[in-house]
This record gives structure tokens, C-alpha cells and sequence, in this order.
């Protein structure tokens, strides 16, 4: 196996993270790694943890470690973005070291998330300009409202 960072996967990471209101993912405590060489037939990606022994003999707060295998680099954009939430849904709100097993972390929940993933990003960038500041025009228009009737 061969493990590379992924800066631009990272980055990815906390935009959903951001855009999502993930506050509990403490995002200097978390990486992105691309791994070759894999065997495993079926997994795309996965997310590691120290265990809690571990980190209290080494005195470290929890740390993950998500890991994107080559098959992840063939999905489209949208997959993409569906595996970084479901791996983030495995990161519990302790952020303590654990994981949120496939009860929770599953593919009806990723794909509410994903929607209110895609609701947010879109509401922001009509609220923002490419640098990200508030464009004013846009929160001036009227808003265009339906007859109850």
C-alpha cells in the first residue's frame, strides 16, 4: 500500500463540513490520504481513529484519518461528494475517538444529508459573490411570492 495526502480532498471535506454545520468535526484534527495498491474489491473509502486506550497512553486528543482508495477517483463528482458525508457520519458528536456505526451512517441519511448539502451550497453562492462576501444585490430583491388563492 502506498498512502499520498489529499490536499484538494481535504478541502472538499471542510467545505461540506462547513457548509453543513458540522460543528462537532474538529477540522485541524482530521486528514484526507489517498491510498494505492488496495485489494479490497468493494470499499471506496473508509475513516481510522486511534482507539481511546491509545490516545489516553499517548496523551493525544482523537485524531481521524479518512482514506480515499483508487476506486473513489472514478465516481462522479456527486458520488464523490455522497462517500465524504457518509465517511463524516461515521465521526461521532464526541468526537472522542469512536465511530457511528452502519445503523446511523446509512444510505438514507447520507442522501438527506446530500440534499441539504446541495440546498446550502446553492443558497450560499446566491447570498455570496465568488470571494465569498454577502452580495447585497441579491438580499435587496424582492422576493417573488405565489397568490395563496
Amino acid at each position: 500500500m502506498r498512502y499520498k495526502e489529499a490536499p484538494d480532498l481535504k478541502l472538499r471535506t471542510l467545505e461540506i463540513v462547513k457548509t453543513l454545520g458540522m460543528g462537532h468535526v474538529d477540522t485541524n484534527r482530521i486528514e484526507c490520504i489517498r491510498s494505492m495498491g488496495s485489494s479490497t474489491k468493494r470499499t471506496i473509502a473508509r475513516v481510522h481513529t486511534l482507539g481511546k486506550l491509545m490516545q489516553k497512553a499517548m496523551k493525544l486528543d482523537a485524531f481521524y484519518a479518512i482514506e480515499f482508495l483508487e476506486r473513489f477517483e472514478k465516481l462522479s463528482r456527486e458520488d464523490q461528494d455522497k462517500v465524504i458525508i457518509h465517511e463524516l457520519l461515521h465521526i461521532p458528536k464526541t468526537f472522542g475517538g469512536g465511530f457511528r456505526q452502519h445503523d446511523f451512517v446509512c444510505e438514507n441519511n447520507v442522501e438527506i444529508m446530500y440534499e441539504k448539502y446541495l440546498n446550502l451550497k446553492e443558497k450560499n453562492s446566491v447570498l455570496t459573490d465568488f470571494e465569498g462576501n454577502l452580495n447585497q444585490k441579491e438580499l435587496e430583491k424582492p422576493v417573488k411570492r405565489r397568490p395563496l388563492w
